[in-house]
């Protein structure tokens, strides 16, 4: 019994130990240890985890040899920490040299920043209309010092203060604009009223330097209601800040006067200055105008030539004659000559407006008419036809932004011959500032003949605001914007689609070609000339509609032109059965046929290929097929023989009527067409590289017309005879007939002409052995000759008589059968 006892008491302490030492495990690792999310949640751990976790898993994931991670974060939270230096005239430098492309960036940055001043006394002035005083108009005007080698760039913005001058202007990438945003963010966070203020375009702090670029000097003249009028002036390595002693000439609003360098006069020229302007600036909400002169012409008196001076008269000569002169001076004063006048050039100057285009894309659709959107199309392509059609859009989403797409009456000369170059048919606008032109990434090149302006708040820009950095919204802005453009296509009217296409269908083609993901909404804008029509031409669509109830196949045969493709021998069988059949006379069909395989469930079947099968469901023809091919076998067999070097196989063809042969290329070979095309390509390796010669090499398949007389005549004479030689030579010349009519090309053109005369002289009964006349020889000639010793046995020219050579009744018989038939 006590030693039942014994053993129970240590069981229980035992156990009371363990409950201890677990209770203090779980409560070490509850404070060490993070909690787990368990993985069958069904989702992932990441998306539970704060981004405060998420930054510390990372540092503490960060390991250096030597040190455990733990180490390491201990060092890390004892050591000092110290902010980055920077070397503030380097930095300026760099700024001014490496950030921007172009120089003439700084009359963008510059309009920029004094369009955002006037967008915030605008905002101010929403709830308190007294910050506008007496200056309510909101206008850039600009104006160009030749002389002084000056421009100045005032507006009537908000102003800055002494403060704001040191703090916005003397701080390197401290941008008041993004500070006054943040200002209205929080109010508006807070509950305030206000309006949106995504008009705004600066955010970096770093445009004001860009006239650096072009200037030596700059001076800010600014004015703020709640401050006194003042000056900073820098030269780029330090600044000055300043009271204007002339007192408030501004009233309210800042003026930017740089001082051009020596290698910046080009920015003096009126017209040089006015293209930049409009072309960053022309959709500026508030108006921009240009201090400009014009000239113009105007008539004015010519000035009377000075008269010589005279000898001064006697007073006494003075008084005989004053009466007399007393007496004509009234009628002389009457009798005046009429003044000549000339024409001089006179300089006018005026302030004129830049900005006459407004971004109507900004408005809703329901308030703008057609004219207005004519009116903005003629004033951003300077196109002085109305456009075809016209898509204004807002994309939202992953991202915003407006469009307007135009499509031109008429495509330009240089489509086709600046295809693969940048284009600049769409521009693209940041808050209705001009970026970039130079867009690829935002339509595709067979669409570089679109126009039209794209616009958003929240592109990311690089700092110098000239190119897009490479983001997955670029994707999506180009994906909506193909779209949009597709779908406008699509709405054109019938009559306006036949001018189009013949505008424009090649571009449509090259896009069935270069762009998968739309090849089927571009398949349905195609349009072909078909069998049934040589002027109208069809969609694919209507030729389904047409299609036969038993046709598996859209048929379609590629040629030079409509009357080649009509009398093509590959066409015959299928014209006769009623089938309807595209013709291609475009070089660029055929390469969009091979990237169109199918359309909607229909194969394309190009007929000059292998793989046309007509009366695959009629038993019968099957039957007649095989007996005809039995019967020609011997045929069959004995032209692969003789043509072993020239055909890959021989058939009996169910494609021919009229035609006794023609050449089929395989299935992936080359057809007529496409070999033609392809010998004419221009840029390519010396000699063609192995895979075009290996196409143009490809042996064909030789298909005969079994009802042919000339084919029946042929197997009748091999039948006879496999050596016969007319048989011979008519296999080869209906063979190269077949050729040339198959739309090859001749490798022996010269033995296929020679086998041509010879069957002629043969068909007009002359004599193969007759030969050509000689010509006779003029003196020249003659006295070139060598001194031959006259032969005693040759008879003189003069004594010979020309015998007319011998003919039988039965060739001159056949002679004049062949000049009836000719």
């Amino acid at each position: 019994m006590f030693k039942w006892l014994l053993i129970t008491v240590l069981l229980g302490a035992l156990l009371f130990t363990n409950s201890c030492k677990a209770e203090d495990e779980t409560e070490t690792s509850s404070s060490s240890i993070p909690p787990e999310v368990d993985e069958d949640i069904g989702k992932h751990t990441d998306g539970s985890k704060t981004d405060d976790e998420v930054v510390r898993k990372e540092e503490e994931a960060i390991k250096l040899d030597g040190l455990s991670a733990k180490e390491f974060r201990t060092l890390v939270d004892a050591s000092e920490k110290h902010q980055f230096q920077t070397e503030v005239n380097r930095m300026m430098k760099l700024i001014i040299n490496s950030l921007y492309k172009n120089k003439e960036i700084f009359i963008r940055e510059l309009i920029s920043n004094a369009s955002d001043a006037l967008d915030k006394i605008r905002f101010l002035s929403l709830t308190d209309k007294s910050v506008l005083g007496d200056k309510e108009e909101l206008t850039i005007r600009i104006k160009v010092d030749r002389e002084d080698r000056m421009i100045h760039i005032t507006d009537t913005g908000i102003g800055m203060t002494k403060d704001e001058l040191i703090k916005f202007l003397g701080t390197i990438a401290k941008s008041d604009t993004s500070e006054f945003f943040n200002k209205v963010q929080d109010a508006q966070s807070e509950g305030k009223d206000g309006a949106s203020m995504s008009d705004l375009i600066g955010q970096f702090g770093v445009g004001f330097y860009s006239s650096f670029l072009v200037a030596d000097k700059v001076i800010v003249t600014s004015k703020n209601n709640a401050d006194d009028q003042y000056i900073w002036e820098s030269d780029s390595s330090s600044f000055k800040v300043f009271k204007d002693p002339r007192g408030n000439t501004l009233g309210r609003g800042t003026t930017v006067s740089i001082h051009l360098k020596e290698e910046a006069g080009e920015y003096l020229e009126q017209p040089a200055f006015e293209d930049i302007i409009r072309k960053y600036s022309q959709f500026i909400n508030f108006n921009i105008y240009l201090w400009k002169f014009t000239t113009t012409k105007e008539q004015v008196p010519e000035e009377e030539e000075e008269e010589a001076p005279t000898e001064e008269k006697k007073p006494e000569d003075t008084e005989k004659k004053g009466d007399e002169d007393a007496a004509v001076e009234d009628v002389k004063e009457e009798v005046k000559k009429p003044k000549k006048m000339k024409t001089v050039d006179k300089t006018v100057w005026n302030w004129e407006l830049m900005n006459e285009s407004k971004p109507i894309w900004q408005r809703k659709q329901s308030e703008i008419s057609d004219e207005d959107y004519i009116s903005f199309y003629k004033s951003f392509t300077k196109e002085s036809d109305n456009p075809m059609i016209y898509s204004h859009f807002t994309a939202e989403g992953e991202v915003t932004f407006k469009s307007i797409l135009y499509v031109p009456k008429t495509a330009a000369f240089d489509l086709f011959s600046n295809y693969n170059r940048a284009t600049d048919s769409i521009k693209l606008y940041v808050r209705r500032v001009f970026i970039t032109d130079n867009f690829e990434e935002m339509m595709p090149r067979y669409l570089s003949f679109i126009r039209g302006v794209v616009d958003s708040d929240d592109l990311p820009l690089n700092v110098s605001r000239e190119t897009l950095q490479q983001s997955k919204l670029l994707k999506v802005i180009k994906k909506k914007l193909v779209r949009k453009a597709l779908d406008m296509l699509k709405k054109i009217s019938p009559e306006d689609y036949e001018i189009f296409w013949k505008e424009y269908g090649t571009n449509i083609k090259l896009g069935v070609i270069e762009d998968t993901s739309n090849r089927t909404r571009l398949a349905k804008l195609l349009r072909f000339t078909t069998s049934l029509s040589k002027t109208k031409q069809y969609s694919l669509s209507e030729y389904l509609e047409r299609m036969k109830p038993k046709q598996e196949h859209i048929y379609f045969i590629a040629a030079m032109s409509y009357e080649a493709a009509e009398k093509s021998p590959f066409v015959e069988r299928i014209l006769k059965k009623g089938y309807e059949i595209l013709y291609l006379t475009d070089p660029v069909d055929q390469y969009c046929m091979q990237s169109l395989p199918e359309y909607e469930g229909k194969k394309f079947q190009n007929v000059a290929k292998e793989g046309l099968e007509l009366d695959k469901t009629d038993v019968k023809s099957e039957e007649a097929k095989k007996r005809l091919e039995k019967m020609y076998e011997p045929l069959l067999t004995w032209l692969k023989e003789q043509l072993r070097d020239k055909v890959l196989d021989t058939k009996v063809s169910d494609r021919l009527v009229q035609t006794p042969m023609a050449l089929v290329a395989s299935q992936y070979g080359y057809d007529g067409n496409m070999e033609r095309i392809a010998r004419a390509q221009a840029y390519q390796k010396s000699g063609g590289d192995s895979t075009m010669n290996y196409y143009l090499n490809q042996k064909k398949t030789l298909e005969i017309n079994p009802r042919h007389p000339l084919i029946k005549d042929l197997l009748r004479r091999i039948e006879d005879s496999k050596d016969d030689k007319v048989a011979i030579d008519l296999a080869n010349v209906m063979f190269e007939a077949a050729t040339l009519r198959s739309g090859y090309e001749l490798k022996d053109t010269s033995g296929f002409a020679d086998r041509i005369e010879t069957m002629l002289r043969r068909a007009m009964g002359v004599s193969k052995e007759e030969q050509i006349d000689e010509e006779p020889m003029d003196e020249e000639e003659q006295q070139q000759q060598p001194n031959v010793p006259e032969d005693e046995n040759v008879i003189d020219e003069d004594d010979e008589v020309p015998i007319e050579p011998k003919r039988s009744a039965k060739s001159k018989k056949n002679a004049d059968k062949t000049h009836d038939d000719l």
